[in-house]
């Protein structure tokens, strides 16, 4: 686990800005690799870890999800709890482009727009977690009430 200088991304300054507390952890990575592999380059637990997942409704609305990185999202389930018939992912082409954020390096934090945002039950067993920096290799340790008020998630069970 690095803790050297990182440059601020949109979702360090939005948590700065609200005051919120966080721990910024690296690893010397520059392109994408799955979040279990990302929990172990940067020696933290996977079991605390979750990816950010971006997905459309029929209704073409962007919605989030946060799920552990070991886990799948149950696609009836992540669109019953947004009030959709059903969602699916966005293509790989779109992330940077609704997000602002690339593939590896997407954080529930800072978006270009504000969406609605679930996070799995799971993460209710932590007191902190970790999610994307919003930048490949760089991950923040973040209180889950505090990430929960930041972008105004709700805890939602849609995992498999």
């Amino acid at each position: 686990m690095s803790k050297d200088k990182v440059v601020k991304t949109n979702a360090m300054r939005m948590l700065d800005k609200m005051k919120i507390e966080y721990e910024v952890v690296t690893a010397d990575i520059t392109s994408f690799v799955s979040g279990t592999e990302m929990a172990r380059l940067e020696n933290v637990s996977p079991e605390e870890s979750f990816k950010t997942l971006v997905m459309q409704g029929k209704s073409r609305e962007y919605y989030v999800f946060v799920l552990p990185v070991g886990k799948e999202v149950d696609l009836k389930a992540a669109a019953a709890s947004v009030g959709e018939k059903s969602v699916e992912m966005i293509p790989v082409k779109d992330i940077t482009k609704v997000t602002g954020y690339v593939r590896g390096g997407c954080s529930p934090l800072g978006m270009k727009k504000k969406f609605a945002t679930r996070l799995a039950r799971e993460a209710e067993a932590f007191e902190k977690i970790y999610v994307s920096a919003g930048k490949i290799g760089v991950s923040m340790h973040v209180r889950t009430e505090d990430l929960i008020r930041a972008v105004d998630a709700e805890y939602a069970s849609f995992t498999a």
